[in-house]
């Protein structure tokens, strides 16, 4: 398998840090990437390399949220 989708499944406590990690790595506007975290599940990004979704993955999981790649 060569394409990811990664899917942030709960924000934790931190809801601003991943927010910001989200804005980060989508170049979605403030609005989008509160959004985003408010209706976790949701995908992230999809179809990442292997390598950017691990990167990804690890942002997100420094800034306190929980997250699988399909």
């Amino acid at each position: 398998k060569t394409e990811f989708d990664v899917e942030l499944t709960g924000i934790g406590d931190k809801k601003i840090n991943v927010i910001k990690v989200i804005r980060e790595v989508t170049s979605l506007g403030l609005k989008e990437a509160k959004g985003m975290a408010d209706s976790a599940p949701s995908i992230v990004k999809e179809a990442a390399s292997k390598d950017e979704a691990a990167e990804i993955q690890k942002k997100l999981e420094e800034a306190g949220a929980t997250v699988t790649l399909k």
